[in-house]
């Protein structure tokens, strides 16, 4: 099986980037499920119930998300009669919506579990326990499991993927809008990589003009901010997985350039 898994969707270039390749993408490189971290896709700030349409119809099949996905209060209807939209499955009981996804992609079973981390982050409960429940809860049936880890700290994400190690097929990162390079199979035959980056305009800050940005540093006065034009890129990890075993056999990061 082969699964794309792409960083955080930034405003409309990213969801133009994904509307216009995704669906080639898929098959030239023989996809068989996209998971797309989504939490900036409305200007930046959460996703919105038409956008999220949007996208599943652009070839994404499964949506993930972080600490923006309440920012646009329209979601919450949404995201409880949605199950590919899901929030961070260590939120507090009766939020809404689902941390996790179950489903078939060709007969095999498959999993999604969505987490945040908590260093420099909202307050939320334990993504370890938490993980460890998620396991649980799915049983021995799913060997497919795919986790997106949304955190800021590189040892939070980097200490969840080595806990999962051998339990789950991958361990990607979101967050952070910059890819990292450290693409690679755990001993235990965990895909893994920090952060997979960001799918969306790459010329201002972490996706942002960069005006404002510099402002809010330089006087420490609250600006708007609004996504940045310019160079458009789609990030993520592409994952070749054993079907019979849920252990990653390949690996590869991606980085593609739009106009």
């Amino acid at each position: 099986m082969r699964v794309l898994m792409t960083g955080d969707t930034m405003g409309r270039p990213g969801r133009r980037v994904l509307e216009e390749r995704l669906h080639d993408l898929r098959r030239e490189r023989e996809i068989d499920l996209v998971v797309a971290n989504i939490e900036n896709a409305a200007a930046g700030f959460s996703i919105t119930p038409r956008i999220a349409q949007d996208l599943f119809a652009a070839g994404v099949d499964v949506m993930t998300s972080g600490n923006h996905i309440f920012d646009k209060k329209e979601i919450l209807d949404y995201i409880v009669g949605e199950p590919r939209l899901l929030r961070p499955a260590n939120y507090a009981p009766g939020v809404p919506g689902r941390g996790r996804w179950t489903g078939r992609v060709g007969g095999t079973p498959v999993a999604v579990i969505n987490l945040q981390g908590r260093v420099f982050m909202p307050p939320c409960d334990d993504p370890f326990r938490s993980a460890e429940a998620q396991l649980a809860a799915l049983g021995s049936s799913y060997k497919v499991i795919l986790v997106d880890m949304h955190a800021e700290t590189t040892s939070e994400k980097m200490a969840l993927g080595r806990f999962l190690d051998g339990r789950v097929s991958a361990v990607v990162g979101t967050h952070t809008h910059v890819q990292t390079a450290d693409e690679q199979i755990l001993r235990g035959g965990t895909a893994y990589l920090t952060d997979l980056g960001m799918t969306g305009p790459h010329d201002g800050v972490i996706g942002m003009e960069s005006g404002p940005v510099i402002d809010r540093f330089l006087l420490g006065l609250a600006t708007k901010f609004e996504p940045s034009s310019g160079e458009i890129r789609l990030n993520g990890l592409l994952i070749d997985i054993d079907e019979e075993t849920g252990r990653a056999r390949e690996v590869e990061r991606i980085s593609l350039a739009h106009s």
